[in-house]
């Protein structure tokens, strides 16, 4: 599977960042393709997408979440993906975040896609889509606050 790594400077603190990308729901608003992300459960997301051309769907565990620190996750049916994102802070309301994704390609358009960078570029422009949405807003639209390990959500404190 190919690795994908790009990271984003923001003028928000990693709080408020890991706030905003708690709110799977909202990523419409910023990540090209992405049609819909449903909440299922605190560990559980459903995503449908356009990938290539094609629609998919396919469903993610998360399997480690620490409140302004890192999410990562794993999908566990459709498009074969996993990943980290992190939050670290780097100055008075500046975070970095880096997203970190494996993702299999599928059928021809999707490897030749993969060959020209296109999901990397992709990836690039929904982080930079993320720093603008949440900047404009200057704050989250709303937030979860609860620590997932080993794919169990703990309670919010």
């Amino acid at each position: 599977m190919p690795t994908i790594e790009k990271s984003t400077e923001i003028n928000v603190s990693a709080h408020a960042a890991y706030d905003q990308w708690t709110q799977f729901e909202d990523f419409p608003k910023f990540m090209e393709g992405v049609k819909e992300v449903r909440q299922l459960d605190d560990t559980h997301v459903h995503w449908h997408a356009e990938v290539g051309g094609r629609e998919k769907e396919w469903d993610a565990e998360i399997t480690e979440q620490i409140p302004d620190r890192r999410i990562a996750w794993h999908s566990v049916s459709g498009a074969q993906n996993d990943g980290i994102v992190t939050f670290d802070d780097i100055g008075a309301n500046a975070a970095r975040v880096t997203l970190r994704m494996n993702y299999e390609t599928q059928g021809l358009a999707e490897s030749l896609g993969q060959a020209a960078g296109v999901l990397d570029r992709v990836v690039e422009d929904d982080l930079q889509r993320f720093k603008e949405f949440l900047e404009a807003r200057g704050e989250p639209t709303g937030a979860w606050r609860g620590q997932v390990e080993q794919g169990r959500s703990q309670p919010q404190p």
